[in-house]
């Protein structure tokens, strides 16, 4: 088990890395300080990362840990570095300071995802102390760019540097394991078995630059306006993926109710707070979030451009691209902005199953259950090369913290009594993996 040592560091890690600015706004990004600050401390443990570069100054370390089955497939643990913007007057404390206060670590990061990397390095060191070796390799990554394309992080990685992750099958990674209170008393621990795919699509409409006094009909704004309407007003079939089935009928056995399937949205409004752990998975979605058009009030513009989020479920691409073609109409061309892939990994995999084992160890009170999440991480790129992606950075967190607004929001913070409980699940997991 990890020494106490591990529980202290931790923390100092945490807060380290949160006061390393590595802002990520689309391209002005520098995680080098604090890809160094990792380099740094598993060297410490004997190992020898690597630092690598797609563009100056956005650094990702990788470095592998010798397993005592060399027949065994090895085993990807990764984290990024990047966080998003944060504006330090909307702040109780400066998002930047890794302030730690009233049992609480605060700061940009601190749950996306600079805490995981706190974790995997007070593991790695604690084993060193220990001269603890897992079964099968494991390799460590710690990515840039994750919060923007991931082109100077884990897609970079995956293209330029396969050969670091030879043999990994499998990889854990960011958002899974977490406590949800649902209301009632059960304490609820999704862990992550697929991601929906991401399609940021660019809308363009063409039209007939002239004066705005002059009536247009082949207005530019007009057209966009409408196409942006219908898709915002759009209701997405019900589509379930295997790992949400799963997550519904274990969701319907552990609350008694009748796994009615053919009554989806029936069986969410009964499971009332516990829903929102599959609602946003059960349908694709698109969600409107940019216009740009016009330079003048009075002058027409020949061109409009809109920004879409696109979200589709494993197995639903096409319907997805056939849907925004019905959607925009023949007035407006969309593309995708950024495309990734949707992932389903298997929930009854030997690998889930020791996830499974570590939560329930430290948290006999918890209910584990299969996850899709509705976003994406650094495991559409990795799958790139064959390793099959699970969502695990445990948290165990008390009743009334906000998870799910932690993220990219205000006054962002994690508990430290959460720290330590992701330190030992993962430390136990990961030894047995």
């Amino acid at each position: 088990m990890a020494d106490g040592q591990a529980l202290d560091e931790v923390v100092t890690f945490t807060s380290d890395l949160i006061r390393i600015d590595t802002t990520n706004r689309g391209g002005d990004c520098r995680e080098r300080p604090a890809a160094e600050y990792a380099a740094a401390r598993l060297a410490e443990a004997g190992l020898e990362p690597a630092l690598l570069e797609r563009t100056e100054g956005r650094t990702n370390v990788v470095a592998r840990i010798e397993g005592t089955d060399p027949s065994a497939d090895a085993l990807l643990v990764h984290g990024h570095l990047d966080v998003v913007p944060a504006q330090a007057g909307e702040w109780s404390v400066h998002p930047f300071s890794g302030e730690i206060r009233d049992g609480v670590v605060w700061g940009r990061g601190a749950v996306d995802m600079k805490n995981m990397d706190a974790m995997i390095l007070a593991v790695v060191r604690s084993w060193a102390r220990e001269g603890v070796r897992p079964r099968r390799d494991v390799v460590i990554a710690f990515t840039a760019d994750e919060e923007a394309s991931a082109e100077d992080g884990s897609g970079f990685l995956a293209d330029r540097h396969a050969a670091l992750f030879e043999g990994c099958t499998e990889g854990i990674g960011e958002s899974g394991a977490f406590t949800v209170h649902d209301g009632s008393g059960r304490q609820l621990y999704p862990l992550a078995a697929g991601e929906r795919g991401t399609g940021w699509v660019k809308l363009t409409a063409h039209g007939r630059a002239a004066h705005g006094s002059r009536p247009n009909r082949e207005n530019a704004v007009t057209r966009l306006a409408a196409a942006v309407t219908r898709i915002g007003a759009h209701e997405w079939p019900l589509r379930l993926t295997p790992t949400v089935r799963a997550a519904l009928t274990e969701l319907a056995a552990l609350y008694g109710l009748d796994a009615d399937l053919d009554d989806v949205d029936g069986l969410l409004e009964k499971l009332g707070p516990a829903a929102r752990l599959v609602e946003a998975t059960v349908r694709n979605s698109a969600n409107p979030t940019m216009l740009e058009a016009g330079y003048k009030v009075n002058v027409i513009p020949g061109e409009a451009v809109a920004y879409v989020d696109g979200r589709y479920l494993p197995g639903h691409e096409d319907e997805f691209r056939a849907t925004l073609d019905q959607l925009t109409g023949p007035d407006v061309n969309w593309e995708f902005h950024h495309h990734e892939v949707a992932l389903q990994s298997p929930v009854d995999s030997p690998t889930y199953a020791r996830m499974r084992a570590a939560v329930e160890e430290f948290a006999p009170e918890g209910h584990v259950v299969p996850y899709c999440m509705p976003g994406g991480t650094d495991a559409k790129q990795f799958s790139r090369l064959g390793i099959t992606g699970y969502g695990f950075s445990p948290l165990k967190l008390p009743e009334g913290y906000d998870y799910g607004a932690m993220f990219h929001g205000v006054d962002e913070r994690v508990p430290i009594e959460a720290l330590h409980f992701g330190v030992r699940v993962l430390d136990r997991f990961l030894r047995t993996a």
